[in-house]
Formats: structure tokens, sequence, C-alpha cells
């Protein structure tokens, strides 16, 4: 009988689920210069990683459960099979690898509510932290 720790029987049980599944959620450039973070706090695998003004998925950790879709309340998070999802799949890998993860939430910038419902926000992305 092989004996494992609870965090090893969690890192084991997401990649087979994530090899199963074969899917992951991303987010889009909607959450830029909002960051809401409500859907920090449901995911059950911290895969939501924070730069200065958007959070991105770690799709090796993402394990497709969906909990976090709708408590985004401006539906930055799709699934990365959404025709409009191939921009945002390979940005959220590459910042994922960059940010450090966020487990809680946190309060959105003091003017989120102005960039909201604005489109198009990618050229506004600050890729690199600040200290």
């Amino acid at each position: 009988m092989i004996y494992v720790t609870e965090p090893e029987f969690r890192s084991l049980a997401m990649g087979y689920l994530k090899r199963v599944i074969g899917m992951t959620y991303v987010v889009t450039d909607a959450c830029i210069r909002c960051k809401y973070t409500d859907c920090v706090e449901v995911c059950p695998v911290d895969c939501f990683h924070e730069g200065n003004n958007m959070l991105v998925i770690d799709p090796e950790v993402c394990i497709d459960c969906g909990v976090c879709v709708p408590f985004c309340p401006i539906k930055a998070i799709i699934p990365d099979t959404d025709p409009d999802a191939s921009p945002w799949v390979e940005l959220n890998q590459r910042l994922s690898q960059k940010w450090p993860v966020i487990r809680q939430k946190k309060p959105a910038p003091f003017d989120a509510d102005e960039w909201k419902d604005k489109p198009n926000k990618l050229s506004f992305l600050e890729e690199t932290l600040e200290n």
C-alpha cells in the first residue's frame, strides 16, 4: 500500500482531472483595470494569479470546474474552447508563470466601475509587476 500526504493527493487528483477534462478557463481583457477578485475566493485550486491591473488563470492548475465564472461581475472568464478565447490562452499561460498566486478577495481598484464596460483594453495591460 502506498501512502501519500493530502497535498500530494490533491496534486495527483488535479493532474488526473486535467488530463481527463483537457480544458481550462481563461481571463480576457475585460478584467484589465477592473480586477474584481470575487472569482478568487471561490476557486478550489488557487489557479488565479495577480498582476498590477489584471488577473489570469494558470491552465496547469485550473480543473475546469467553472465555479469562478458566475462570480466575475464583468464576465471576463471564458472557457478556452470559446471561439473568442484564442488570444487569451497564451497570455494566461505566460503571465501565470510570472505573477504570484492570489488566494483572497481584495478591493477592486477605485476606478474599476469606470472601466468595466470599455472594450479592447489589452493596450492597458501592465505585464511588469510593481514592487
